[in-house]
């Protein structure tokens, strides 16, 4: 049986269509690191790469990760709540930003992002991206808190001015259980 195609493969098509040698990009929720090291290999040398993660034990990993891929020396890796993104870039200067909603893969579900970080997280990051810019979410959910994460992180995208932005929607209306949904952000298109 084919592997599933799913939420990490088309956030990695989108970025990979928009961002170039050279960019300036953050990763909100950097995980064990695998979306970092992504951007990393698409910023190429010349460019910069900004991670976050409350979980002390997700940043370990994402440094791990990106040591074996030689990938240190243009990534930085924060232990804060992605609500911190614009303490750390200015207004219209990120090339892209990543999020994914939910729980750290393999740790602890209890731990998750949760509604009101998160809608401010998007908030700054949108400010943060330059003119045409980029954003993919990928949202998990289905725990605890996972459903009105999810509600209100459409409900708040949907709201986005359509002069500004264009935000698609993708659902995999076949699968079992509670699939991720994929969204992209494109600011000034």
């Amino acid at each position: 049986m084919a592997s599933q195609f799913g939420a990490v493969q088309l956030a990695h098509e989108f970025l990979s269509a928009h961002v170039k040698e050279g960019d300036f990009c953050i990763d909100c929720t950097a995980g064990r690191g695998n979306d970092t090291a992504f951007l990393c290999g698409l910023v190429g040398e010349s460019g910069r790469v900004i991670a976050f993660d409350i979980q002390q034990d997700a940043v370990d990993s994402t440094k791990k990760l990106l040591g074996e891929k030689g990938f240190s020396e243009r990534a930085e890796v924060y232990c804060v709540s992605h609500s911190e993104v614009d303490k750390y870039a200015e207004e219209g200067t990120v090339s892209a930003i990543v999020f994914n909603f939910g729980w750290l893969p393999g740790g602890d579900h209890t731990i998750n992002t949760r509604r009101e970080t998160s809608i401010e997280a998007l908030e700054k990051g949108l400010k943060l991206l330059r003119p045409d810019g980029v954003m993919s979410l990928s949202i998990y959910y289905g725990r605890d808190t996972g459903t009105e994460e999810r509600d209100a992180l459409l409900e708040y995208l949907r709201s986005l001015p359509v002069r500004e932005y264009t935000v698609l929607v993708s659902e995999f209306v076949n699968r079992p259980n509670d699939p991720p949904i994929s969204v992209r952000v494109y600011k000034g298109k």
